[in-house]
């Protein structure tokens, strides 16, 4: 059996083509699969899941977007394959509704799960990154439930120029700060492998796809990082049949 882990597509109405992508790698590739996780930043923002009420009278016209995309995904699961959905950084208020109409289950940030004949521990990743303190605030605040009942309880017109603002800060803040910061904590990593009891850790986030060996406490653990999607490219970790997991990127069109 195969299962199918993607991360960071920040699908947003400002790239129709990279959706589009997504749909087309969704109906020819992952069909049959076992299982499919996305772990996390899917959508570029997500204001609350009363955006669906909205439908083609939403402004920015995600609501649209994502009623085509869960749609999508209830055929695939519909078709057998379990789907699994994590909060990222940019959609950490993604709920119950719109799992349920994407035939997804949502998934703990952290999560172990068997995968093929492995404990894995799956990841978003932003939660690694602890030597960027001003970003590592924010997380702690977004990801507090009190925070997240206050924002949603604003009217959706508040929330899209919250949304906006949190987006520019953020563009402006990284582009202020070293390359190394905005990476996983090395010691972080270690930490989390540890406290799970796991030698595989697969996560996103970071944008700098690659397959690290990590030495823990004298055994060679690995971590795998997902790529971010571009409207001509994405980026995928298979596991077929017990086998190591595999990272590759694959054209979009």
């Amino acid at each position: 059996m195969t299962t199918l882990l993607i991360s960071d597509l920040h699908l947003q109405p400002a790239t129709p083509e990279l959706t589009d992508g997504f749909l087309s790698w969704l109906a020819d590739r992952a069909p049959g699969a076992e299982a499919l996780y996305i772990l996390g930043d899917f959508f570029e923002a997500w204001i609350g899941d009363d955006l669906l009420d909205l439908g083609a009278g939403d402004p920015t016209g995600t609501a649209e977007l994502a009623s085509r995309v869960a749609a999508a995904l209830k055929t695939l699961a519909e078709a057998g394959t379990a789907i699994y959905l994590m909060h990222g950084n940019r959609d950490f208020l993604l709920g119950e509704r719109f799992a349920t109409a994407a035939g997804a289950r949502l998934l703990p940030d952290p999560s172990v799960v068997t995968l093929g004949d492995r404990p894995v521990l799956l990841m978003h990743g932003d939660s690694l990154c602890t030597r960027d303190e001003a970003y590592m605030a924010f997380r702690r605040q977004a990801r507090d439930p009190r925070w997240q009942t206050q924002v949603l309880g604003m009217p959706i017109a508040e929330r899209l120029q919250l949304a906006r603002q949190l987006r520019d800060q953020s563009g402006e803040a990284n582009s202020n700060k070293a390359e190394d910061i905005m990476d996983v904590t090395p010691d972080e990593v270690v930490e989390a492998l540890r406290a799970h009891g796991v030698e595989t850790l697969i996560h996103g986030h970071t944008h700098r796809p690659a397959v690290h060996d990590v030495d823990l406490d004298g055994t060679t653990a690995r971590r795998y990082v997902l790529g971010d999607w571009q409207p001509d490219k994405g980026w995928e970790i298979v596991i077929e049949d017990g086998a190591e997991p595999r990272l590759q990127a694959f054209p979009l069109s």
